[in-house]
């Protein structure tokens, strides 16, 4: 227990300090937002900071926070750690500074500003990266929320055949769809503080009943870890190559490429850049905390032998935790929490994935009905995903992976141009910021896709040479091509 303590005490204190730096660093100020100087009534929208913070955390915390740490934890307590260390200054410090570039940038998508600070050729590798990704979003925040209610909530079998399936499904569907047609505020600002208190229940409920019913919670420290013998944590760890294999199964919670996708929606309704630090940088801490409880929840209960630890068994250890500490009732409620979280972070990838598709190629979305009609062909596209995951024996574990790797690859770029805005601004001696976990991460996502079976299948020691020999130049390229843009625009 006390791990998890000192691992919870990490991220507060952590978020404290950071996050004021990284303040002190971009220098927020008092100008015009464009929820203001554009304001159109429909995606520039000013709103509360409140409302903003939380629909910010709802668009982030999909079932990443919550199935990634539920199998993350089977490498033992170093997950107490080694989450809340890299939300600090990798996953909240992404999040800060991609939406307040975005924010400070007029509220342009993420692909606008890799346009900017990069070149026309990685501004279109991104493009196709992101469409892709987010598309691999709705499909996959359509299937995991549509299975947990029916399995869990419902009592339904969940299979493929089962007409109850497609008919939660369904419902999830066209909800997806009039939050990604209709204005921000209409659908989205409405509803979000009624999913932000089941979220919160769902959370702190769990966290409590940690500690009320005392969970069995293995400590660092500890020679061997296990409890009782149950399992041997430590013997996982030695051979399931924790770098990188942990960083890619735990991405929301520690790092999320996609959350720089969603800045854009957020910065185009906020009031004020002063909101940045609790709007951008706190809901990803929020985030971390959630992580924290559900990572601890999951050892609990394989320590206790309610169930068996293993990976493939994620989303049943979900039902057993809530039943288990909070009954029958609180026990579905926290349940309801899991649900919304992806169905909250679905809707706006598609909507956000509308919004890239619409700015890159200059598509008019000032109506109803030309929103409807970009929206149907992205939706056409989730079904037939949808469709091929659920019928495919092995279609949602390949297409989760290919999620999780591509989720991590994405924070590349925006570390990219963190660096190069850094530089322009002339704020280079900050530039370790970015550099540092993204140079980690390059590492981190070349090694496994270089030794997965769903990549290039190279044996684990080539696969760590091939990933620190990239990342290097990464981080080298970066740092060469950052001062020669600082340099040309002192010129200039």
């Amino acid at each position: 227990m006390l791990t998890f303590i000192i691992g919870l005490a990490i991220l507060v204190i952590g978020a404290m300090l950071y996050s004021k730096l990284c303040e002190k660093v971009f220098g927020p100020d008092d100008r015009k937002t464009p929820a203001f100087t554009k304001q159109d009534g429909v995606d520039y929208v000013p709103m509360p900071k409140w409302k903003n913070s939380l629909i910010n955390l709802l668009n982030i915390a999909g079932t990443g926070p919550i199935l990634g740490p539920i199998q993350g934890i089977l490498f033992g307590p170093i997950a107490f750690i080694t989450i809340p260390i890299g939300n600090v200054i990798g996953g909240a410090f992404h999040d800060y500074f991609s939406g307040m570039i975005c924010l400070r940038d007029g509220g342009s998508q993420m692909p606008d500003m890799v346009k900017r600070y990069t070149n026309k050729g990685v501004y279109w590798i991104y493009n196709v990266f992101v469409c892709l990704l987010l598309l691999l979003v709705g499909a996959v925040f359509i299937y995991t929320p549509g299975d947990i209610a029916a399995t869990q909530v419902f009592g339904f079998s969940g299979e493929a055949t089962a007409a109850s399936t497609w008919v939660i499904y369904a419902v999830i569907f066209f909800y997806y769809l009039a939050a990604t047609v209709f204005p921000i505020d209409a659908i989205i600002g409405r509803i979000y503080p009624v999913f932000g208190a089941i979220l919160l229940f769902s959370a702190i409920g769990v966290f409590i009943g940690i500690f009320a019913k005392g969970y069995p919670l293995v400590e660092l420290w500890d020679s061997v870890w296990s409890y009782n013998g149950v399992f041997d944590y430590g013997g996982y760890f030695a051979e399931g190559h924790f770098l990188p294999v942990f960083f890619v199964t735990v991405a929301c919670g520690i790092l999320s490429g996609f959350h720089s996708t969603q800045t854009a929606i957020i910065s185009r309704t906020m009031k004020s850049e002063r909101e940045g630090r609790s709007t951008f940088y706190y809901m990803m801490i929020l985030e971390g905390f959630i992580a924290m409880v559900w990572a601890a929840g999951a050892m609990g209960v394989y320590n206790l032998g309610l169930q068996e630890a293993d990976s493939s068994l994620a989303t049943g250890t979900v039902g057993i935790v809530c039943k288990d500490l909070l009954g029958n009732v609180g026990g579905i409620v926290a349940l309801l929490g899991v649900i919304v979280l992806p169905i909250t972070s679905g809707d706006t990838a598609l909507r956000g994935l509308r919004l890239t598709i619409a700015d890159t190629l200059h598509i008019d979305q000032s109506t109803n009905s030309k929103r409807l009609g970009l929206s149907a062909i992205i939706y056409i596209l989730v079904a037939g995903i949808l469709v091929w995951a659920k019928f495919v024996p092995s279609g949602f574990s390949v297409l989760w992976r290919y999620f999780a790797w591509a989720n991590q690859t994405l924070s590349l770029f925006a570390f990219a141009c963190i660096t190069v805005w850094l530089f322009e601004n002339g704020k280079g001696k900050w530039a370790w910021m970015p550099l540092i976990p993204g140079t980690f991460y390059a590492f981190i996502t070349i090694t496994f896709i270089a030794n997965a079976k769903i990549g290039f299948n190279i044996p684990w020691t080539g696969a760590y040479i091939i990933g620190a020999v990239l990342a290097a130049v990464y981080c080298g390229l970066l740092f060469w091509y950052g001062k020669n843009r600082s340099v040309s625009k002192l010129r200039a």
